[in-house]
């Protein structure tokens, strides 16, 4: 853990992080409105204010669009493991006290767009495998960081983990959301502990 303070954020960190953000809330309504196929890089510029050369800048395709989302959640995760552990507990319930704050219910109407996007394309369905595999890493990273010895153990509680929000997901976007997605991760997780 690091011991010195936080540089602050400069004005170059901060534009770039904005226009970052721009692009990619601009890109998922598009999708959302147009469907994924037919929107264009052109369009998503034109939306987002910068040129088609500056959006290359930030991402390498429009598919880039989604799975930078999931990138950021993956790299919070590390953090939110680290976090849930000063609570105390078992190596499995501060992985599941982390996912819980990371489907926080301010971020189900993205999540679940992403997941209807995802699901609508097949190019995007073969790449979402990896987003599994972010997590899996993260979690294991956090886990390595608390506790250096026995990765292998913590190798298997984050590949346990992910099994148990990977099927509290698939639930919740067959369900549509009806309730939010942290209870079906609660719910999961119960299971998996009554298994084990």
């Amino acid at each position: 853990m690091q011991d010195a303070a936080v540089k602050p954020e400069g004005l170059r960190e901060r534009k770039r992080r904005q226009t970052l953000q721009r692009i990619s809330e601009v890109g998922l309504e598009l999708f959302v409105a147009k469907g994924y196929e037919a929107t264009t890089l052109d369009e998503i510029a034109a939306a987002a204010g910068i040129s088609r050369r500056t959006f290359f800048y930030y991402f390498e395709s429009k598919e880039d669009i989604l799975h930078a989302s999931v990138g950021g959640y993956a790299n919070e995760l590390k953090v939110l493991v680290i976090e849930s552990a000063c609570t105390g507990g078992a190596p499995l319930d501060i992985v599941r006290d982390a996912l819980l704050k990371l489907v926080a219910p301010d971020r189900e109407a993205q999540m679940i767009m992403t997941a209807r996007l995802v699901q609508q394309s097949a190019s995007l369905r073969a790449r979402n495998h990896g987003r599994l595999q972010q997590f899996e890493q993260a979690v294991l990273e956090g886990l390595c960081e608390l506790w250096p010895k026995n990765r292998e153990r913590w190798r298997l509680v984050a590949m346990i983990s992910m099994g148990a929000l990977r099927l509290a997901s698939d639930t919740w976007i067959a369900q549509d959301g009806k309730r939010p997605l942290a209870k079906y991760v609660q719910e999961m997780f119960k299971k998996l502990k009554t298994e084990i």
